[in-house]
């Protein structure tokens, strides 16, 4: 009741502004731009037909399905990866107190801060088969990983890898111990515990995780633009798709497929927001 009575006193001329400036700041910052995007997809350019059929058009061209397969791809695996091992590093971090905890925590976060060109390099030095330390010892067995699929892959894993972790590691510190020390105590093994009470518990934060690390890695692009060779049908991702025809001068094919990256940045958003416990929305 307090609180109710303390936010109504803060109605004012002063909050009206703020809230003015809010949606101002906001608006031109992100709805405008991107509404201009959509606009773009649409509309005529010089020899180029608008309307929504030229723009379907652009959309099931080959190269630009190859470029969104391609992109599925990476995702669907770098998600696998970094669901599997965030909950593993998420118990690890929660459930152990061991010697270098605060490191691997700080390590998780560092795709947050780092360039993700820095990442790119950092892979080309460590794959790379003419001067990568694995890359030529890989390459003798098969494998090619810079300028590849296992290097997108590798590159979009790095920078989406905090976003299960941190998604994850609130919830099981909130729900503590109690009911898996419980199982354990009447007979239930680790994987059982695992199963039975730890993965319920958390299932809705590795939900959420996966959403969010799924829109960063479909739209990733400094890290896989230095992985990647780029070249139509040969390593072009979406995002690198949408660059390389923008800098051709192919722009109506270009923000066609901006379109559909930012829908899908949208769905993600929408799905969480409806995901989330409606105590959490409030």
């Amino acid at each position: 009741m307090a609180d109710s009575r303390l936010i109504r006193s803060r109605r004012g001329p002063v909050t009206y502004v703020l809230r003015v400036l809010v949606v101002l700041y906001l608006f031109l910052l992100v709805a405008w731009p991107v509404s201009l995007v959509a606009d773009r997809a649409f509309r005529a350019t010089g020899t180029h037909e608008g309307g929504v059929g030229p723009f379907l058009e652009r959309l099931t061209d080959p190269a630009t399905v190859y470029a969104f397969n391609l992109t599925i791809t990476v995702a669907i695996w770098a998600v696998i990866a970094n669901t599997v091992f965030g909950v593993g590093i998420s118990l690890l971090l929660v459930r152990y107190r061991f010697v270098g905890r605060r490191v691997l925590s700080v390590l998780v976060d560092l795709p947050l801060s780092v360039s993700p060109v820095v990442v790119g390099l950092a892979l080309v030095l460590a794959y790379s088969s003419t001067q990568g330390w694995f890359g030529g010892t890989l390459e003798t067995i098969g494998i090619q990983v810079i300028f590849s699929t296992p290097g997108l892959i590798l590159a979009t894993a790095f920078v989406s890898l905090p976003l299960v972790v941190r998604e994850v590691v609130p919830v099981l510190e909130e729900i503590g111990t109690d009911a898996e020390q419980a199982a354990r105590s009447l007979g239930a093994n680790g994987r059982q515990v695992f199963r039975r009470i730890t993965l319920p518990s958390i299932k809705w934060a590795v939900v959420y995780g996966v959403v969010l690390t799924s829109a960063r890695s479909l739209g990733e692009f400094g890290a896989v633009k230095i992985v990647s060779s780029g070249a139509e049908f040969r390593g072009e991702t979406a995002t690198l798709f949408v660059h390389n025809h923008y800098q051709a001068f192919d722009e109506p094919a270009a923000y066609a497929a901006a379109l559909v990256l930012v829908l899908i940045s949208i769905i993600a958003l929408v799905v969480v927001t409806y995901l989330r416990p409606k105590e959490e929305r409030a």
